[in-house]
């Protein structure tokens, strides 16, 4: 009930943003990575935005002076790069789940994937971790934790592709057990084992925005 009306208050709240505003705060799905930031800003600047801040999956923009935004204009731009502007609010909140999930897994360089994943979701969103996690289950068909999982065996696929660390090390920075907790995952997920994977002749890595 609380995250309903959260959602239901939210959608109100997007409702007038997207079309009475003159500055926008910009969701975006498949911004998820540091080229993506600054192809985003790229277009929206093009778009002869006043561009604020942006980062993975949101950006900041305002109207020129005297002019209303352009959503349309600024949706259909963003669409031809392979981005979408995000305004449901359920799938607002996936989409922020997930891009905490992708940056803390693949490019976060100070946080432990020890610390506890809930939590850190949980204060990232800005919901209580039990809503958050009943949301995505109905929304995307599988849980977080599966998502995270996924989300380790891209790096893992990764890192094993830039021979620069140990399986023991690629273990011990994606927050692993051990190697064998590691390498039976990667199997169970991956359909194979590590080092056949590491003797195959082509990438099997999917783009972290397609997992």
């Amino acid at each position: 009930m609380a995250i309903l009306l959260y959602c239901y208050t939210a959608y109100l709240k997007l409702f007038r943003q997207y079309n009475n505003k003159n500055d926008m705060n910009l969701q975006i799905k498949n911004m998820v990575c540091p080229r993506c930031i600054r192809v985003v800003r790229e277009e929206l600047l093009q778009l002869g935005l006043e561009v604020g801040e942006v980062s993975l999956g949101e950006a900041n923009v305002n109207a020129p002076k005297g002019q209303k935004l352009d959503v349309s204009l600024i949706s259909d731009t963003l669409e031809k790069s392979g981005f979408e502007l995000v305004k449901d609010r359920s799938a607002q909140l996936v989409e922020q789940i997930k891009l905490a999930i992708i940056d803390i897994i693949h490019y976060s360089k100070q946080f432990k994937l020890s610390t506890k994943n809930s939590d850190y979701i949980s204060e990232k969103v800005g919901l209580s971790y039990s809503s958050l996690s009943r949301l995505f289950s109905k929304q995307e068909g599988i849980t977080i934790e599966k998502y995270i999982i996924l989300q380790k065996i891209e790096k893992v696929k990764e890192l094993l592709e830039y021979e620069e660390l140990t399986l023991s090390q690629i273990a011990d920075k994606l927050g692993y057990s051990s190697v064998q907790h590691l390498s039976n995952q990667f199997r169970k997920e991956v359909g194979m084992s590590v080092s056949s994977y590491k003797e195959s002749p082509e990438s099997l890595r999917k783009p972290i925005s397609d997992v």
